[in-house]
């Protein structure tokens, strides 16, 4: 993505207030036949004070799943999961107290605080954050959080902090549940087949330029991937358009979701592909609020069939084939 400079107002309240669920009260029971767990503490008690080292410690191509339980801490370092470390479950105390940050931008990829490359993972109960945008002074550039490039991914409760392209949802079918994802610019992107379910959108623009919640990636009509986000809502600073299109065939849809009246009217950007929106798909459906009053809404803003809404609203037809995610553990 392009850069975009104007600096963002942190919303360090929004993210407490939000993660205080009554799943942050406790540490998470993963009960999974075979599985191996890995402490990280930093204070010592455990296995490791690093994350990476515990992953690194974990067999290439293991065939149980091991659970890495991080103890409260925010963790300075950033966390690479390689294509031969399969069946990772990282699970933090909450949300707001296991933090995994690194201060490093001007690079989509290489400047991730969290890359995932490894197929079937599971993250509950932490936060990903890219400090680098956060720090006064600094041009705002690519900074991700979180890089997803691997299929059946799943995330519970997680945080994904940044200012520009936070979670780069990359390739694979992911599923996102309870998370918080805070961005000013393209901050959810990528050519993911992904669901995000009950999700909370903080928008931190400042400065009165528009950003961008989705910057959604699909190259052809046959390719399957997409964003779908259900029941979720969008708050903030503003303004922002629910999308621009960073491929032609872009497909983004919300559903149920409560929008504030940080949308701008117009919702959708075509951006480099003016002239050719007939092939992006955006779409809207049953969502409310004053963000959602579509009266001004972009005129090729798609009417989807309820065959096609059926299809991208169901997780079995859209992301669960095997049913990978009920063979996941979870909490």
């Amino acid at each position: 993505m392009q850069p975009f400079n104007f600096f963002l107002h942190s919303s360090l309240l929004v993210l407490v207030l939000f993660m205080s669920t009554k799943a942050d009260n406790q540490v998470k029971q993963i009960k999974h036949a075979g599985s191996k767990t890995i402490i990280v503490d930093q204070s010592g008690h455990g296995d490791f004070t690093k994350i990476q080292n515990a992953i690194d410690f974990i067999p290439s191509n293991n065939q149980v799943w091991t659970l890495v339980r991080v103890k409260a801490g925010t963790y300075n370092e950033q966390v690479n999961i390689p294509r031969d470390k399969p069946r990772i479950l990282l699970q933090g105390e909450s949300s707001r107290s296991t933090i995994i940050q690194f201060g490093y931008g001007g690079d989509s990829i290489k400047s991730s605080t969290f890359s995932l490359f490894a197929e079937d993972f599971v993250a509950m109960d932490i936060t990903f954050k890219n400090t680098y945008n956060l720090e006064p002074g600094k041009p705002t550039t690519w900074a991700p959080a979180a890089l997803i490039n691997a299929d059946k991914a799943s995330f519970y409760r997680c945080g994904f902090v940044s200012v520009q392209d936070t979670l780069t949802d990359s390739r694979g079918r992911h599923y996102f549940e309870n998370c918080y994802i805070e961005g000013a610019v393209d901050f959810i992107w990528g050519n993911g087949r992904s669901m995000y379910q009950g999700c909370m959108i903080n928008v931190t623009v400042s400065g009165g330029q528009a950003g961008y919640i989705t910057a959604q990636a699909r190259e052809t009509a046959a390719d399957n991937s997409g964003f779908v986000f259900k029941n979720c809502s969008i708050f903030g600073t503003g303004p922002a358009y629910l999308g621009r299109a960073y491929r032609p065939y872009a497909r983004v849809l919300f559903h149920g979701t409560k929008m504030s009246d940080v949308i701008v009217p117009e919702g959708w950007s075509a951006w480099n592909y003016v002239g050719k929106e007939n092939t992006i798909v955006y779409a809207e459906v049953d969502c409310e609020g004053p963000g959602a009053d579509k009266y001004k809404r972009v005129s090729w803003e798609k009417n989807l069939s309820p065959e096609d809404l059926r299809y991208l609203l169901n997780p079995d037809t859209f992301i669960n084939q095997e049913a990978w995610i009920q063979r996941q553990p979870k909490a």
